[in-house]
């Protein structure tokens, strides 16, 4: 099959992804649209994963407050370079962001931020709601629970509030495969009214 300029433009526009990647994308996949989406997604991933050891001292610190007045964030979102952190779709990220904290109340950015105390207190919990089943089975029923309290507690791990179908850790990964550079949430923090 053909690859014309039209269907490299389309993928192009679809994925934000480059030409030349688009192109080789569409080659690969004998001009199969979701193939090709596939294989730039895997690309991405495997090149946010590359750049997840690189040093991101550049940034962003955004806020947001939602209707109302009752409820505000304020998060420390940084990258590699200034140039990134002054564009529009950097800034786009962080809006979204915070916006999603404001929405969903994560209380830390990933599994390793959550203090040791609460970790204890929640498996205390998975433990003694197991206490009737077998030690071996029990344990299996134990760690998915905490799978799923940490999914729903930090952040990188909780569905995108404006796309279900995405983790916010997929979310940054995407980015940091679009704009080249490596994307750390830093730090955040969520207020509400009387709290």
């Amino acid at each position: 099959m053909e690859i014309t300029a039209q269907m490299v433009n389309e993928l192009r526009t679809r994925t934000g992804a480059g030409l030349m990647d688009c192109k080789k994308a569409l080659v690969e996949s004998a001009g199969n649209f979701d193939e090709a989406i596939t294989a730039l997604k895997k690309k991405g991933l495997a090149a946010a994963a590359k750049k997840a050891g690189r040093e991101a001292s550049e940034g962003v610190i955004e806020s947001y407050i939602h209707l109302g007045g009752k409820v505000g964030v304020i998060m420390e979102l940084n990258c590699e370079t200034d140039f990134v952190a002054k564009t529009d779709e950097f800034r786009q990220l962080a809006r979204d962001l915070c916006m999603h904290v404001a929405a969903i109340a994560p209380l830390c950015v990933g599994r390793e931020d959550v203090a040791a105390d609460l970790v204890a207190k929640e498996r205390e919990i998975a433990a003694a709601q197991c206490a009737d089943k077998p030690a071996h089975a029990a344990e299996k029923i134990i760690e998915g629970k905490m799978d799923k309290w940490f999914a729903q507690t930090c952040l990188m791990s909780q569905p995108f509030v404006k796309n279900q179908e995405q983790s916010v850790g997929d979310l940054v990964a995407e980015k940091i495969a679009k704009l080249g550079e490596n994307i750390v949430v830093r730090r955040f923090m969520r207020y509400q009214l009387g709290d």
